[in-house]
């Protein structure tokens, strides 16, 4: 599926729009949300577009990118309980949120040192 030239989250696997990259493979992105419901609350975005998650074709290397951003945020956070979200009302682009829980501590807007202590705890 090609890329769809109105869409934010195309322009952002495009950096066209800044965002703060925490992981990025050749498939998938995974950014900070800019209205975070906690401190490490990241995107999880497929590249090409597809306007739901169960679109994706590869959707076992997604759920599996999933998990390990999940595990990531859990140490990045020291946070036990990681919570999900896929709807996808908000932008028309598959998407699956990941974000501690909201007893975490630090500050949710705080992008850089958040996007730090996640990409610390992947090793990069």
């Amino acid at each position: 599926m090609t890329p769809d030239p109105t869409c934010i989250f195309c322009k952002i696997a495009r950096k066209e729009i800044p965002a703060e990259i925490v992981y990025e493979d050749n498939d998938f992105l995974v950014f900070l949300d800019i209205n975070p419901l906690s401190p490490g609350h990241v995107l999880i975005i497929p590249k090409d577009h597809y306007r739901w998650v169960w679109d994706v074709p590869n959707l076992d290397a997604y759920m599996i990118l999933a998990g390990k951003m999940a595990l990531v945020l859990r140490k990045a956070f020291d946070q036990e309980m990681i919570l999900s979200k896929v709807v996808g009302e908000e932008i028309p682009h598959a998407h699956i949120w990941l974000f501690p829980s909201n007893k975490t501590e630090g500050d949710k807007k705080d992008f850089k040192e958040n996007a730090r202590r996640i990409r610390e705890a992947i090793g990069r």
